[in-house]
């Protein structure tokens, strides 16, 4: 029997340095558990420390408050796995309504960086019904770069499981034709990952290098911590020295030390990358570094989907799940 996107993701268990990591990841794929976690109040009330809110208000108001705290932002509509083009249309509205209220808000770029950008999942956007999933996402996404170019906002295409990676980077390829600033995402945990940098790295490009959030298998990805920090050391390498504008995604202090590092090394001005965390997570060291006059872009998820967003976070740092449990108890 053919198995489905998330079915896929989740049957595939990681062992890493967090031992609960493979349960977590396997939780987020599970519709039974989501029913649990969802209806607890208490899962709501701390979501809100990663996600600002469901609807675009709440969004637009922490948009407002990044912005004035220096920093530039990337925002996601979450949702992923899209099975029906009318709830791949719904997405395309959510960013286009959001694009349109963007451009009533004072993001200017700021030494030629726009400070305000979209994140797609490109599953939510349609890639994956039979048939149509190839054209009818790249489509999605280029309306929602149109509406992008209309108010100077960025877009950036995510990186969902390694079963997406070539069907993603061929759509990203297309979009560039007509939008040359379109970025995207490359998984350090990823064992092709190197070898993606050094074809991704040219004139213009746009790439955003992070450790990796899905559960995937030993033939494909790094299972070890050790590995994939080694892995994203090469990666940013590559991508430091290439004619690109690279985008450090990571919490890991060493990640940061050793971009900026690099940078240093080779004369990089720090309008020429940028550093990138999740909202809710180091909000003090986002602050840091901005005030040290880095582009720090705080990735910002909002919508009712949340689940699985949350469930990745809480396999990815063992505190996020220390603080979860915590406010568990308290309750």
């Amino acid at each position: 029997m053919a198995t489905t996107v998330t079915e896929r993701r989740t049957l595939r268990l990681p062992v890493l340095t967090n031992p609960l990591r493979p349960l977590l990841l396997a939780a987020a794929g599970s519709a039974r558990l989501q029913r649990v976690v969802t209806g607890l109040p208490v899962s709501r009330a701390v979501v809100r420390r990663y996600v600002p809110g469901a609807g675009q208000d709440a969004v637009v108001e922490a948009t407002k408050q990044i912005l004035a705290s220096g920093r530039a932002i990337s925002i996601d509509h979450l949702g992923e796995d899209t099975s029906d083009p009318s709830q791949a249309e719904a997405t395309v509205q959510a960013y286009l309504e959001l694009l349109e209220a963007f451009g009533r808000l004072d993001g200017p770029a700021r030494d030629g960086v726009p400070q305000l950008e979209v994140s797609l999942k490109l599953s939510a956007l349609g890639q994956f019904i039979p048939e149509v999933g190839h054209d009818l996402a790249l489509e999605n996404a280029r309306r929602v770069c149109r509406a992008a170019d209309r108010v100077g906002a960025w877009v950036n295409v995510d990186a969902e499981d390694h079963t997406t990676t070539d069907s993603t980077l061929a759509i990203v390829r297309e979009l560039r034709m007509d939008h040359p600033e379109v970025a995207t995402v490359v998984q350090a945990y990823l064992r092709r990952t190197e070898a993606d940098c050094r074809a991704l790295a040219g004139p213009g490009s746009r790439i955003r290098l992070c450790k990796g959030a899905y559960a995937e298998p030993a033939d494909v990805a790094y299972q070890q911590g050790h590995e994939v920090d080694a892995s994203y050391r090469r990666c940013l390498e590559v991508l430091f020295a290439g004619q690109g504008y690279p985008m450090v995604a990571s919490h890991d202090p060493a990640m940061i030390e050793a971009a900026l590092a690099l940078a240093e090394r080779l004369g990089k001005s720090k309008d020429a990358y940028e550093l990138q965390m999740l909202y809710g997570i180091r909000d003090d060291e986002q602050r840091r570094l901005a005030a040290a006059g880095h582009t720090v872009r705080v990735y910002t998820p909002y919508g009712d989907q949340w689940y699985g967003y949350f469930m990745r976070r809480l396999a990815e740092r063992p505190a996020n799940l220390l603080f979860f449990a915590r406010s568990l108890i308290s309750r």
